[in-house]
């Protein structure tokens, strides 16, 4: 049984700290730690909470909530979740304190500052994926912006300001376009007989299928455009490498495990959702998108001297497969993205986490600067190997059930109509084992090429502690994925089944429009 108003907690918890944050000085430097720590540990708990009280035979949000704002607009505090975003609820909230704890070695200035910025991340990542509501669900994705603009910019590498500019300019360029269609899908339900104007979501999947075909596209493209910059599919991707590489540790993490996510969920939430004609009508080229993305991420991450790189072009070619799932509306394939954004963001989270471990020891790198690592640091290689191989895909780890699924789901998807696709992505999981473990060669093996990398220490406790959560959830969701594929199901197939009525119907009009309908652009 759960109490009322939980999710509000959930979301506003690390916030409510952050700001208690502000008032430690810095030189209490651990116990804004320990208290940052004890403040994600609590929303985790909740987090499994919510996830082991949560009806999986049941469509739709629960655990919804609502506080009218300005009822002449009809804008409100509406937050729900369902099996979709609860999985991405619970990832946020497990990766959060794992990225606080990574970073008490090596964030040594601002801390309070630090955390503070953590936290608020925290409350935005969790509120876009609990928001039910348009505007409240644009305030969250921005509160996002800042924080990590200043973790890139403040704590990064050398190039730390050109990378916190990118990051920030592509970003806001994505968020410009989806407030105005936010914007005007809220004037158009005014326009209507008897409507006002509604960023109420539920309401507005049903009123973006009356709009007139071109402004359905604008809309559509509005939302698309936001959402593959923050994936970020390619060719919007350049700014993943240099904010990557610049980042501190725990940012990387972010990036990689929770914010990308959230590109990925805002086209199933709103391009699928809301606009499911047109997403079936655009379905081909969101797959090229992908399959574009495997292969090319896979292909310069081949060629990569800089281990931290490399990770950050694989995050690239994983993410391509989570678009193929989600252009190919099997419930298949969509299961498989779905779980394959939860396995990239254990993975690659973990492999940023053991490339920083390695820069902490050594200050670099570069993978010619290592060798022979297995012997040094026997259980530091073998998490190693075990991520790697998550991430290439290994049956019996949790990323051969994702990318089996979306294979499986691409294949047999009768909006693709051709299996071409899913043999062209199929390349990029060879691909991924030559790039993983060509890396793993020249770092664990061979022979030791200096007295610096001879004196490099194995994993102490704190760096275990953060490792074995992942390190379990990887072979967990291997054997057993059930236990996270039940909680999606139900949306999966009633989302799959809408899209495919759409295919079915005698006459395909993009996003439902009727033809009676004398609405203008």
């Amino acid at each position: 049984m759960t109490f009322p108003g939980i999710l509000s907690i959930v979301i506003f918890l690390p916030a409510a700290a952050g700001v208690v944050l502000l008032g430690f000085p810095r030189r209490h430097r651990e116990a804004a730690s320990w208290f940052s720590l004890g403040v994600s540990c609590a929303v985790l708990v909740l987090s499994i909470h919510l996830f082991t009280r949560f009806d999986s035979g049941r469509s739709g949000m629960q655990f919804v909530e609502f506080i009218p704002w300005v009822s002449s607009l009809e804008l409100g505090y509406r937050v729900g979740v369902d099996g979709f975003s609860l999985l991405l609820v619970l990832l946020t909230a497990l990766l959060t304190p794992i990225v606080l704890v990574s970073s008490w070695k090596s964030i040594a200035v601002r801390v309070p500052m630090w955390n503070f910025l953590i936290l608020i991340m925290e409350t935005g990542m969790i509120g876009v994926f609990c928001a039910l509501d348009t505007f409240l669900f644009y305030v969250f994705w921005e509160v996002i912006l800042i924080p990590m603009y200043f973790i890139i910019g403040v704590w990064g590498g050398e190039k730390r300001v050109y990378a916190a500019l990118k990051f920030f300019i592509f970003t806001m360029a994505g968020s410009l376009l989806m407030l105005v269609a936010i914007l005007w899908l809220g004037w158009y339900a005014s326009t209507l007989p008897g409507g006002r104007f509604t960023t109420d979501v539920t309401r507005l999947f049903e009123i973006a299928r009356t709009l007139p075909h071109g402004a359905a596209v604008w809309l559509f493209w509005g939302f698309a455009i936001a959402f593959l910059i923050k994936v970020p599919s390619f060719p919007l991707h350049t700014w993943l490498p240099d904010a990557h590489v610049e980042a501190p540790t725990g940012g990387s993490v972010i990036l990689a495990g929770i914010l990308l996510k959230m590109g990925t969920y805002g086209l199933v939430r709103y391009n699928l959702q809301m606009f499911p004609a047109l997403a079936v009508e655009w379905a081909p080229f969101f797959a090229i998108l992908g399959i574009v993305g495997i292969v090319y991420g896979a292909l310069v991450a081949m060629v990569q001297t800089d281990a931290k790189k490399l990770v950050a072009y694989s995050s690239v070619s994983h993410m391509g497969f989570v678009l193929l799932g989600i252009a190919a509306m099997t419930t298949e394939a969509l299961q498989g993205a779905i779980l394959q954004m939860v396995n990239h963001g254990l993975s690659t989270g973990a492999l940023f986490l053991l490339v920083g471990m390695m820069y902490d020891r050594r200050h670099t790198r570069m993978i010619e600067d290592f060798g022979g690592l297995a012997r040094v640091m026997p259980v530091f290689a073998t998490v190693f190997l075990i991520t790697a191989l998550s991430s290439i895909g290994l049956p019996g780890l949790n990323g051969f059930v994702g990318e089996f699924l979306i294979l499986l789901g691409s294949f047999r998807s009768p909006i693709l109509g051709t299996p071409v696709y899913t043999a062209i992505a199929a390349s990029g999981i060879v691909l991924s084992a030559v790039y993983m473990l060509w890396m793993y060669r020249r770092v664990f093996l061979g022979t030791v090429p200096s007295e610096a990398v001879g004196e490099m220490r194995d994993l102490d406790r704190r760096e275990t502690g953060l490792l074995i959560p992942l390190v379990l959830l990887i072979v967990w969701i291997g054997i057993y994925p059930n236990t996270f594929l039940a909680k999606t199901s139900s949306f999966s197939r009633e989302l799959t089944n809408t899209l495919i009525s759409v295919r079915d119907s005698s006459v395909l009009r993009p996003s439902g429009v009727d033809s009676t309908n004398t609405n203008n652009p």
